[in-house]
């Protein structure tokens, strides 16, 4: 009973903190409340996300208020054909003494830092792709034989334009599932792009100040895998996720012949660690229904592929995971 009491007034405290976060962040980064709902959610969850959507809708902005408010140092990689594993991960150099002795010494790349900007991931060969990608998921890089471990937390936003596709190298499936959450960085509305024109261009701007530091938010994340999450909306994600798979029970028909491949269980995980974060954003000390249906696309986008009929029918993978969403909420409800 105890512990539980002790639970209820961290959440409660944690969700006070992220209220602050949340309002610092968006003093700068205008307007676009759900994408920074969901890039918090990622962070809170440990995880790494693919921000996707044209230049010029603030995502190198973004980064920077996010290292600012969560108090974490940052690097920023602007990601070529000609970028090299070395110039991300660092390399080994000879130094010779005046004595004339000689050694190695290693030299950090920019990888080595606690939130790492990846902008126009998929303009990268896939030699420096795997690279990153690897020391994402291992949380350490390898050079000469020696583990050089990464700072904790070490988060990655990638950054990926979905227009100019010449020259550009796409992210195979297997290691889009390593991002947490896809999420699409759309357009302003008018009243929002109002408010941008006003906050950006006069004399004073608006600045963002540091409500955590590593420690605090790694306190965080841990406390948001030990908030309960109810059978409720275990098992709606569980049908979720499962009825976007050609074969299974949960299933609808025609799930067959309009996705190629679906989400792994890796998406239920994803689903599960972005919900309880979404519910602590908005106060919350449990996720609901509501909290699977916000977060199911950015989980769902880039673990699924629509078969060329589907395709050609005009379909994409957002209305069919709001198709499923309609078919599986009405049935959690």
């Amino acid at each position: 009973m105890a512990d539980d009491h002790k639970l209820v007034n961290d959440v409660q405290n944690l969700t006070a903190r992220l209220a602050e976060a949340r309002t610092s962040v968006e003093r700068r980064f205008v307007g676009q409340h759900a994408v920074v709902e969901q890039v918090l959610a990622a962070i809170l969850s440990g995880g790494h996300a693919l921000l996707v959507g044209q230049p010029g809708l603030g995502k190198t902005m973004l980064v920077d208020t996010l290292s600012t408010v969560l108090g974490l140092d940052s690097n920023r990689i602007q990601f070529t054909p000609d970028l090299m594993p070395a110039d991300i991960l660092g390399s080994e150099v000879l130094d010779v003494r005046p004595d004339g002795t000689r050694s190695f010494r290693f030299i950090e790349g920019p990888v080595f830092t606690r939130l790492l900007m990846a902008d126009e991931i998929n303009r990268a060969s896939p030699r420096t792709q795997s690279a990153l990608l690897q020391a994402m998921q291992e949380g350490e890089v390898t050079i000469s034989g020696e583990h050089r471990p990464l700072g904790r937390p070490f988060h990655v936003l990638a950054t990926q334009n979905p227009i100019e596709q010449e020259g550009t190298y796409p992210l195979p499936e297997a290691q889009l599932d390593r991002f947490l959450l896809q999420i699409d960085v759309g357009y302003p509305d008018r009243d929002t792009e109002r408010e941008i024109l006003l906050a950006t261009t006069g004399v004073l701007q608006q600045e963002a100040h540091a409500v955590f530091d590593p420690d605090s938010l790694q306190m965080a994340q841990d406390l948001i895998r030990r908030m309960p999450v109810g059978e409720s909306v275990l098992n709606a994600i569980l049908d979720l996720v499962r009825s976007a798979r050609a074969g299974e029970a949960e299933a609808p028909d025609w799930i067959e012949g309009t996705l190629a491949w679906g989400p792994g269980p890796r998406a239920a995980q994803a689903l599960m660690l972005v919900t309880r974060a979404r519910a602590a954003l908005n106060g919350r000390f449990a996720p609901t229904l509501d909290d699977v249906e916000a977060m199911a696309a950015p989980v769902l986008r880039h673990r699924m592929a629509l078969s060329f009929a589907a395709r050609a029918r005009g379909e994409t993978v957002d209305s069919v995971i709001q198709r499923l969403l309609g078919d599986r909420m009405r049935a959690a409800a």
